[in-house]
């Protein structure tokens, strides 16, 4: 039998098969990550290019309205950038830095989290004290204070250029503890079981007994929060978009779409907002659906065989 084949056949993929939000959750997100991965050729205009915006095409309505140009489906925004191009665009800008950002949040908060539950002691007391003052600061608090002296002291145009760097660094290293305390509280479950016992007889060093026998059955948990977290980085990101603090102007994110044309919605340029908030509601929300079933799936307490 092909490993396929015992994919498919597995209780995961019989769960998943059975469950329509899921596949729903699943497709969109697919559908999502595709046309980001695609913008280049997909989209009708390259949003980052100055030669190929004209602000004689600012803020043309959506073309099914009935007014708008047939060459601008979603219409254009202040700057005449094509609505669609720079949402498919900035869907790949808002995934990137989702997903490298709870990479960042997993090795950090992992790492920690395995060495406070496996060492105990003063060294659990002094990381979950840590985690503790991290949790006491929220996410925006020390994403604003970062970028803002970072701005500060090299300048927006140095900030443009590093502007998705940070924003992984800051979003990561704010949110670390979601994994240290999930991690600390199965390590602490598994540290005393006996094939940990037996791993110690035999003389493994600590490290090795902590990555290669701890940490695989502390997986299942660590997959759960990830999905979750990945929508909270997004959501991050953009409301430091809105509040000018993340993506700048000429590298369009789903969070600066709908800070610049948030200015605009009284006037009557609705879409140029609504269009970008519609996705990025979507874009969370499935995240956040596949997120529960994955919680479900994985727990074997609330799996009932039917």
């Amino acid at each position: 039998m092909s490993t396929l084949q015992r994919v498919w056949d597995s209780n995961f993929a019989y769960q998943f098969r059975r469950d329509p939000v899921a596949i729903c959750s699943a497709l969109v997100l697919l559908a999502f990550v595709l046309a980001a991965l695609l913008a280049p050729w997909i989209a009708p205009q390259n949003p980052y290019d100055p030669l190929q915006l004209d602000l004689m095409n600012s803020k043309e309505p959506p073309a099914f309205g009935g007014q708008g140009n047939p060459d601008f489906p979603l219409g254009t925004d202040d700057q005449g950038r094509d609505l669609l191009s720079a949402i498919l665009y900035g869907t790949g800008i808002s995934l990137l830095i989702g997903i490298f950002a709870v990479m960042l949040q997993a090795v950090i908060g992992v790492s920690i989290g395995l060495v406070a539950g496996y060492m105990g002691g003063r060294v659990d007391s002094f990381f979950m004290r840590l985690a503790d003052i991290q949790l006491s600061l929220s996410t925006l608090m020390v994403a604003i204070i970062a970028l803002a002296v970072f701005q500060a002291a090299f300048g927006p145009q140095r900030y443009e250029d590093l502007a998705i760097f940070m924003l992984i660094v800051v979003i990561g290293i704010a949110e670390w503890p979601q994994y240290a305390r999930t991690v600390r509280a199965s390590v602490l479950a598994e540290r005393e079981k006996e094939y940990v016992d037996a791993a110690r007889v035999i003389g493994l060093s600590r490290a090795r007994i902590m990555f290669r026998h701890i940490l695989p059955n502390a997986l299942t948990p660590i997959l759960v929060i990830s999905t979750v977290q990945v929508a909270n980085a997004i959501v991050s990101e953009a409301a430091l978009s809105f509040l000018g603090l993340g993506m700048p102007v000429t590298t369009p994110s789903l969070g600066s779409l709908i800070r610049s044309g948030f200015e605009f919605i009284f006037s009557g340029q609705w879409w140029i907002t609504t269009f970008p908030s519609v996705v990025l509601i979507v874009l969370i929300l499935a995240f956040n659906l596949l997120g529960d079933w994955l919680r479900d799936a994985l727990n074997p307490k609330l799996y009932k065989e039917t």
